[in-house]
């Protein structure tokens, strides 16, 4: 199961924000970079014209996420894709508790392949990393 297009972070200038900006979080296999919603947006509303305030909020109530699988960890597209699906398929799951607004990047360590760890393992690391940042709802 791929993430909803509204979830997706794509633009080049988002992921570098969130590298910029975002606060780090680490676990075996997995990094995660947040950037909290900012309040500067949400200041920027009173003054911008009427046609640009609905994007503004679609943008500040959806959480933007992206996972990032360099050629470190395997050399082969079809391995890598496959890790970009089991951890798309376990934030699928997360997403109803994640807080609206965040951008988040998730990168795969190396490690991840060696272990051969499946999607039941992204998940609990997921679930982690994201207390951690407390990016989800009630902070479990």
């Amino acid at each position: 199961m791929a993430l909803p297009k509204a979830n997706r972070l794509k633009s080049r200038r988002d992921f570098q924000a969130v590298f910029r900006e975002g606060m780090r979080r680490y676990s075996p296999h997995l990094t995660l970079r947040a950037l909290k919603p900012s309040s500067a947006k949400e200041s920027s509303l009173d003054t911008a014209p009427k046609n640009s305030i609905n994007t503004d909020l679609q943008q500040l109530a959806s959480t933007k996420i992206g996972i990032s699988v360099s050629t470190k960890v395997s050399k082969k597209a079809v391995v890598r894709n496959r890790i970009k699906r089991q951890i798309a398929a376990a934030l699928q799951q997360l997403l109803p508790k994640i807080a609206p607004g965040w951008k988040l990047v998730l990168i795969v360590k190396p490690t991840a392949t060696e272990s051969e760890c499946g999607s039941q393992q992204f998940l609990q690391e997921l679930e982690q990393l994201l207390a951690q940042t407390e990016v989800l709802n009630g902070h479990s």
